[in-house]
């Protein structure tokens, strides 16, 4: 039985972590380049994922040494800020064809980003806490899972209506720029750690 209670904690807590975390970023740079229902299967698909292992897993999650998971983390971030810095000038009409976006090209690159990213991460760890101390897997999965599927299409919706206003390459590039500091930022707390 869920508990309806459990799971409105939970997910308030885990919502209120992931909003300023690099989830809402992720999803935002790729509801600006691809056909947002595909991302948000991909990153969904993720985040279930995610969150089924922390809540099978309980506390021992907290035990992963952190700064592998930084370093990754960084290095993932470099990555995509260079790709997306180097990346030659599309044009906007060509990102949003659809015939140029498969459904598992995209949904396959927000399940990968989202995957490797979010490992080990606080709101990982939070609902591996959260559900060894409540001991009701279901409540607190579900609970976990509706927020960040909530942040996460806030983040593509956000990215769609960005779009309309603001030019893609300005998006692109201050996107690139945010995604370098996140993985210099990661970096440094794995060797500083």
């Amino acid at each position: 039985m869920i508990s309806l209670t459990v799971t409105a904690v939970v997910f308030g807590v885990v919502f209120l972590a992931e909003l300023p975390d690099k989830t809402a970023l992720a999803g935002l740079v790729l509801g600006t380049r691809y056909r947002a229902s595909y991302v948000f299967a991909g990153v969904a698909a993720a985040f279930a994922l995610h969150v089924a292992l922390a809540v099978a897993a309980g506390s021992v999650l907290s035990l992963l040494p952190q700064q592998i998971v930084q370093a990754l983390t960084g290095v993932l971030f470099l990555g995509g800020a260079a790709v997306l810095l180097l990346k030659k000038g599309e044009e906007e009409e060509e990102v949003r064809k659809p015939e140029n976006q498969s459904f598992w090209k995209v949904s396959g690159a927000g399940f990968m980003l989202i995957l490797v990213a979010e490992f080990g991460d606080l709101t990982q760890i939070m609902t591996a806490n959260l559900a060894a101390r409540y001991d009701d897997p279901l409540s607190v999965g579900l609970g976990a899972v509706l927020a960040l599927w909530a942040v996460a299409g806030l983040g593509i919706v956000g990215g769609k209506a960005l779009m309309k206003k603001v030019p893609l390459r300005l998006i692109t590039q201050i996107a690139a720029l945010v995604m370098l500091a996140l993985g210099l930022w990661s970096l440094w707390e794995a060797v500083t750690g």
